[in-house]
């Protein structure tokens, strides 16, 4: 055989070997899918359905707040302190369980209060005047300053938001969608290290990596109605229960549980998704 000969047998079973391991890198490849995302592109949609939470009863975990798990369920957390009796500031502990909604055979506090009433009538109208020296020189006293105290933290909170500011500066990348397995909120691309500002004066009711799907995470409560998410930041700034000004820096961004670096805003209306592009300045 000769060297022309041998020369291009040589290159022909290399050009072989080199179809074969393309081939093989192409199976490979195909064989494990790709995730699925939502119409928006943004979070796959396994962590979504990961961080909803359905059925009528609920098991809270470590690091949760009423305000955390409300917003996993979409319902307001006024709603979901009610059906649970649970009083303002809306403590809880893990382990405790929630209902979701409301349970007809749950009996009602107003029932338990009435019985009790009922029960211990007797001795209340036996000492009528014991019972009303220890309100006016004890118990009432408290009773108002407690009062007073709670009327000017509602009052605080149930003014109207007269002004929202954009949470950070970049392009809008993906827009709010309606759609059951939509976009929540806005998209807005940046680079890691990005200032993240609250949107309006409020107090944090949540700040941490607890919810699947939106990594490290801040929930402000702006009044009685309005709250606003700041997702996938790469540190957070705040503490739960700080109260923060419009315009001041409580995150900084990052792409945590996130396929890129960027903001996940959102707006919540009475514990319902709105579209944050109808309350920020144009």
């Amino acid at each position: 055989m000769t060297k022309w000969m041998q020369g291009h047998l040589f290159s022909a079973n290399n050009l072989l070997m080199l179809l074969i391991i393309v081939a093989i890198n192409g199976c490979s490849s195909r064989s494990k899918p790709a995730p699925v995302v939502d119409v928006q592109g943004s979070l796959p949609l396994s962590q979504r359905l990961k961080n909803s939470v359905t059925g009528s009863e609920y098991i809270v975990k470590k690091g949760e707040t009423l305000y955390s798990i409300a917003w996993r369920a979409d319902v307001d957390v006024r709603t979901l302190a009610t059906i649970n009796n649970i009083k303002a500031p809306y403590n809880i502990f893990p382990q405790q369980k929630l209902f979701l909604t409301k349970n007809p055979s749950k009996p009602s506090p107003n029932s338990t209060k009435r019985k009790s009433y009922n029960s211990s009538k007797q001795k209340v109208i036996t000492k009528p005047i014991a019972q009303k020296k220890k309100q006016e020189y004890g118990g009432n006293v408290a009773e108002q300053k407690t009062s007073k105290k709670v009327q000017q933290q509602a009052t605080a909170f149930s003014q109207k938001i007269r002004k929202w500011r954009w949470p950070a500066k970049g392009k809008v990348i993906h827009k709010f969608s309606s759609a059951k397995q939509g976009n929540k909120g806005i998209d807005i691309a940046g680079r890691r290290g990005d200032s993240v500002k609250a949107t309006a004066d409020g107090k944090v009711v949540y700040a941490g990596d607890a919810l699947q799907g939106y990594g490290q995470l801040v929930i402000v409560k702006h009044n009685e109605d309005y709250l606003s998410a700041y997702a996938h930041n790469d540190r957070i700034l705040v503490k739960e229960q700080q109260v923060v000004k419009a315009g001041q820096v409580i995150a900084k961004m990052g792409d945590t549980d996130a396929e890129r670096v960027m903001l996940h805003f959102e707006v919540r209306f009475r514990g319902k998704s709105v579209n944050p592009m109808k309350y920020l300045p144009k």
